[in-house]
């Protein structure tokens, strides 16, 4: 069962964002059923390995709209990418040390702060973009 599931509540407007924004939350349910499965932690890192790249690379993506079209909270927004990299970063590395497992606390972790994050900071950019032609 996933732990995560798009709804339209989390559009932000912006059709290449949420496409990426449903591959996130796919990543998640693949991290979240490789736990309960109890896969081996090459699985479990391989999948962890996945989502830290692909937050690089959506966090890239929106931080380049933001420059393209001078989005007024961009400053804000880069701070909280920088915060959850590194803060996914240093999961990673205490997982490949061996320091650290994926449990449900951490699946809750990340599950709420995409949750948090689209519904509160990337919905406020939807409008903003929109206004600049941004679809």
């Amino acid at each position: 069962m996933p732990i995560m599931s798009w709804s339209d509540s989390y559009s932000t407007g912006v059709a290449e964002v949420d496409r990426q924004h449903k591959k996130l939350i796919d990543l998640i349910n693949s991290l979240h059923d490789a736990m309960t499965k109890g896969q081996a932690k090459a699985v479990l890192g391989k999948i962890l390995g996945e989502l830290v790249s692909y937050c690089a690379s959506h966090f890239a993506m929106e931080e380049k709209l933001f420059d393209t079209h001078g989005y007024p909270e961009a400053a804000d927004h880069k701070d909280k990418h920088q915060k959850m990299t590194a803060k996914v970063l240093a999961l990673q590395s205490q997982f490949e040390q061996g320091k650290a497992t994926i449990t449900l606390d951490v699946m809750n972790f990340l599950q709420q702060w995409l949750d948090k994050h689209i519904l509160g900071t990337d919905k406020k950019y939807g409008p903003f973009l929109n206004s600049k032609g941004v679809f």
